[in-house]
């Protein structure tokens, strides 16, 4: 599961289909179409493909996947806009805020129709926040209205209303939260449920609803006509959008299996997709076809486990002395060819990171600042020496700083067709360098049993190769506190610890301040090297020269389709 908005999350599919080494004029934000002298033509209907049969959860609330997802962003939209720097900004509504930083005042713009004639109101937007906050409620974003004041007493039972949730009139929601946050408008749900079509099923219901499953309905440029479930969604321009008509008269989506891309493109079966890696050398020979490349919101890493979970005070215990040395793991880290293996191994997708924001956010340090542990296995190899490990036997490998055998067992997932030999490259690279790293248990591991052993610290895991997905904001919050399950290293320290608290306490509303402080959690965390970070994910979209306005980012693949059309060949 990857979900775009809220706090991070685990992107739970194609875990090792990894980037590296594409450079940043090749990361494309722009308009596909570059003559902007032409008039959009308006009429015809697309197809959209997707890769695997989708669950058809089409509300916002309640969507678990990407499957969904794409489908969501034709037929509605949240009541902010993210721009491609990753800051949130008005959109459908705007905002006023109070001086202690704790009390929202929205204005929505008047006129907006969902797709069955109702006027969007504000009762709508409270309505979701209700739901989401109800104790029926199954689905995975609490996290995202429990910041209001009075949300936690309902989400126990213990309210009957959420206490800082007012309606001033139709237009105007004043939201009160339960302390100063500065993301808290990052975090806080903006897609409203249309509260009369809703009305009447229980929220435990709702997920297998007809307005979820059925009759989808929204508040974006295209509507929702028919429904095969698992295989096609056809969608027809809605005419009274309140942005304008859109362009095109239609949108399929539709499930196509990804060996086909291809052959699918090139007979103009499918206009746009989402491609796999392996697909990317085919489809640049495809003269009809524009492949746009953006960053995905997500990283990869090479983990070490400082430690286990502790279940009973909920926080992590750094037990584990193995990798207590920093210079080790930065000896790790310069002893990998990166740009390299993933040159090899994933056609050179991708761009080479070392922390853990993304290259598109405003907080996102330059690497003149930072290390960047250029692959230099001698400089790896003076680190273990300076550290005590050294070849103490004359077999080649090094032995730890008692003199005892030093073994390093590492965990990584089936996926793509190169993901066996790529970890074997991984490994010789560290043996290069004297170091004895073996795959745990002699093979890679399947996505689930992966994450379970990573999840329960299981004691042979050590290092493990994982990819995280990313917030639009840049708060480390979820991932890098003693506190946080996700913190699957088992990684803190008290410096980090301040800086994360920094980040979003009172002083970061100056965005310049907040911007330092996580420059300086980075720098840190960069001279540390809780984990070593491979590389920022690159997505691919190919696209038929014949559809116009096209634009990627690190967010969507998605981005205003009412603006999409289609260009006739001459």
């Amino acid at each position: 599961m990857k979900r775009r908005y809220g706090t991070l999350v685990l992107a739970m599919a194609m875990m090792l289909s990894a980037c590296s080494g594409i450079s940043s004029e090749r990361l494309s934000y722009g308009i596909l179409s570059n003559n902007t002298s032409e008039v959009p033509v308006a009429g015809g209907t697309i197809t959209y493909g997707y890769s695997s049969p989708f669950q058809g959860l089409f509300d916002p609330a309640f969507y678990e996947g990407e499957d969904d997802f794409q489908v969501l962003e034709f037929i509605t939209e949240s009541m902010f806009k993210v721009k491609d720097d990753l800051t949130t900004v008005p959109g459908i509504a705007s905002w006023q805020e109070s001086d202690n930083h704790t009390v929202f005042t929205f204005k929505i713009k008047a006129g907006v129709r969902w797709h069955n004639g109702d006027e969007l109101t504000v009762e709508d937007w409270k309505f979701a926040l209700e739901t989401i906050a109800s104790p029926e409620y199954t689905g995975s974003r609490y996290y995202s209205v429990e910041m209001i004041k009075g949300a936690e007493a309902y989400h126990k039972g213990e309210a009957k209303e959420i206490s800082g949730i007012k309606v001033i009139d139709p237009y105007t929601l004043r939201i009160t939260m339960n302390g100063v946050r500065v993301n808290a408008l990052d975090n806080l749900w903006s897609y409203p449920m249309n509260k009369k079509v809703f009305s009447g099923i229980a929220v435990k219901d709702m997920p297998d609803s007809d307005p979820v499953r059925k009759h989808p309905i929204g508040i974006g440029p295209f509507e929702v006509t028919n429904i095969q479930p698992g295989q096609l969604v056809e969608m027809k321009r809605f005419d009274h959008y309140y942005q304008g008509k859109a362009f095109l008269d239609g949108v399929q989506y539709k499930v196509f299996d990804d060996k086909e891309i291809v052959n699918l493109l090139e007979e103009n079966q499918v206009d746009i997709a989402s491609a796999p890696r392996d697909a990317y050398a085919p489809l640049k020979q495809l003269d009809q076809v524009e492949v746009l490349e953006s960053p995905e919101l997500s990283y990869e890493y090479i983990g070490f486990k400082f430690g286990s979970w502790d279940k009973e005070t909920q926080q992590i215990i750094m037990n584990n002395p193995k990798f207590a040395d920093k210079r080790l793991r930065q000896a790790m880290y310069y002893a990998l060819d990166r740009k390299g293996i993933i040159d090899q191994y994933s056609y050179g997708l991708g761009s080479l990171i070392e922390t853990p924001v993304s290259s598109s956010s405003w907080a996102k340090i330059p690497n003149a600042e930072i290390n960047t542990y250029d692959y230099n296995p001698d400089t790896a190899k003076t680190l273990l020496d300076e550290a005590g490990y050294v070849d103490r036997d004359g077999d080649g490998l090094r032995e730890d700083p008692k003199g005892h055998s030093f073994i390093l067992n590492y965990d990584a997932m089936t996926g793509t067709t190169t993901a066996e030999a790529r970890t074997q490259a991984i490994l010789q690279n560290w043996r290069d360098v004297g170091l004895d790293v073996r795959l745990n248990g002699g093979k890679l591991k399947e996505l689930n049993d992966f994450y379970e052993a990573v999840e329960n610290d299981d004691p042979s895991v050590e290092l493990f190769n994982g990819v995280w997905g990313l917030a639009s904001d840049p708060d480390p919050s979820g991932l890098w506190r003693a506190t946080d399950l996700w913190n699957y290293p088992r990684y803190s320290s008290k410096r980090s610890e301040d800086l994360i608290r920094e980040g979003v306490g009172i002083k970061s509303y100056d965005k310049e301040y907040r911007k330092q402080v996580y420059y300086e959690w980075q720098k840190l965390i960069n001279e540390e090297v809780p984990m070593i970070f491979f590389a920022e994910r690159t997505n691919i979209t190919a696209v038929n020269k014949r559809l116009q306005n096209v634009r990627v980012n690190s967010m969507s693949t998605i981005i205003e389709p009412q603006t999409w059309w289609i260009k006739e060949e001459d």
